[in-house]
């Protein structure tokens, strides 16, 4: 039974169909992203039968006698799946056996349970990840996925009107707790808050970690990274750790969904082109807590503002590209002369360009890199650039320049 506060989260759609198939949803994702609210808040699975083994007591059952949890169930959620060690074994045998039995698995991402999991489950299971709000889901619009259209080679024809405040969205952020706390100093409590119960317990019991200052000292390095290439042995001078421990660091946030690195794009590999990947977080305000910006004045200010502005862009196509049937890829693109395409996605064969701008004017010149691009890959079905303003902009005959909004 959903509360009054409750919006609806877009993936709910796909999870709801895979369910008819597959034997096994895993469900995973950083904290407080929304997972447990979705599993308990959806109609969807108000017939399901829900376990937490964040209760002591079901975790010391499931870690004697699994299957005893769900006796006589056909349905079943076992959310902080990850805390038990037997119970993988006993899910495989359960869906083996019974051909009606169906399980939702959740918890926070952990490369030893997905490592399990893959081998234990294998063709039984799918795998989705739930990320913060989009603006559409906490302004309760549909899930009418923008992209499908571009990929089609087409673009939206009226200009795009919406009040959403960048600054505000970069600070505040778009996790779901978020939504109720209203005033700056609560929420800078939160992200802190944050950062201290579930980013560095949680990390700490997943993997070792042998001093949390150091930890939190690169992640306010990466943090200035956002949007830019990663070169893992800077970041580790900078924040003044061996490269194999801040390699290591560094593969922690992404195991857990903190970080995300998007590769660079290449299909001719005798092309001479950029391949470290770029980093973007969990939220671009999580960022700007990291670098220690913490009111509207100094993120105006911010020389980092414009590539928090594409982690902000970033987290949004990333939500609609989560949502194709198959799901699409998202590259970027850098020659070695620093010629740049912010983001590439493709989709089977198809591809779509994108570069942001935190500009309310765009003008030809701004699509040098898109038309070097097209130039190169000529199967592109469209470049667009993302911008501030609100008119939708033809530039030349494959590229168009549409309001950020739009995505959101």
């Amino acid at each position: 039974m959903k509360t009054a506060s409750y919006r609806k989260r877009w993936l709910t759609g796909l999870i709801s169909d895979s369910i008819k198939t597959f034997k096994v949803v895993v469900l995973t994702g950083a904290r407080q992203t929304g997972k447990t609210t979705l599993l308990r808040e959806e109609s969807l699975f108000n017939v399901w039968h829900y376990i937490s083994l964040d209760d002591f007591e079901l975790l010391a059952r499931a870690q004697k006698d699994p299957s005893n949890l769900w006796f006589g169930r056909k349905r079943v959620i076992i959310d902080e799946a990850q805390k038990s060690t037997r119970l993988l074994s006993a899910i495989k045998h359960a869906v083996d056996s019974d051909p009606k039995q169906r399980f939702v698995l959740s918890g926070s991402a952990n490369l030893l349970l997905m490592k399990r999991i893959s081998e234990s489950l294998a063709g039984r299971a799918v795998y989705f990840v739930l990320y913060p709000m989009s603006l559409g889901e906490i302004h309760k619009k549909a899930a009418d996925n923008p992209l499908i259209p571009l990929f089609a080679g087409k673009s939206p024809k009226a200009s795009v009107k919406s009040n959403t405040d960048i600054i505000d969205c970069l600070l505040k952020g778009l996790m779901p707790p978020l939504l109720a706390i209203k005033g700056r100093k609560p929420v800078l409590e939160w992200w802190e808050g944050y950062i201290a119960t579930y980013l560095e317990r949680d990390l700490r019991d997943l993997s070792q970690i042998d001093s949390l200052p150091d930890f939190r000292r690169l992640m306010g390095v990466l943090a200035a990274r956002t949007g830019n290439i990663l070169n893992r042995a800077d970041a580790a001078r900078d924040a003044g750790l061996s490269r194999p421990t801040a390699t290591r660091y560094i593969n922690l946030l992404e195991v857990s969904h903190i970080i995300e690195l998007v590769s660079g794009y290449f299909k001719n590999r005798t092309k001479r082109v950029v391949k470290a990947p770029k980093i973007y977080w969990l939220d671009p305000a999580l960022a700007v807590f990291l670098m220690g910006i913490y009111d509207a004045k100094a993120l105006k200010q911010a020389r980092e503002l414009g590539a928090l502005f594409e982690g902000l862009v970033y987290h949004h196509l990333r939500i609609w590209n989560n949502l194709l049937t198959p799901r699409g890829r998202i590259y970027y693109w850098r020659t070695e002369n620093g010629t740049e395409v912010d983001f590439i996605l493709e989709y089977g064969r198809k591809l779509l360009a994108l570069e942001i701008k935190k500009s309310d004017k765009i003008s030809y010149a701004d699509t040098a890199n898109l038309r070097a691009f097209i130039e190169q890959h000529p199967q592109t079905e469209q470049g667009i650039v993302i911008y501030t303003g609100k008119e939708v902009k033809r530039i030349t005959e494959k590229i168009t320049a549409i309001p950020w909004t739009y995505f959101t």
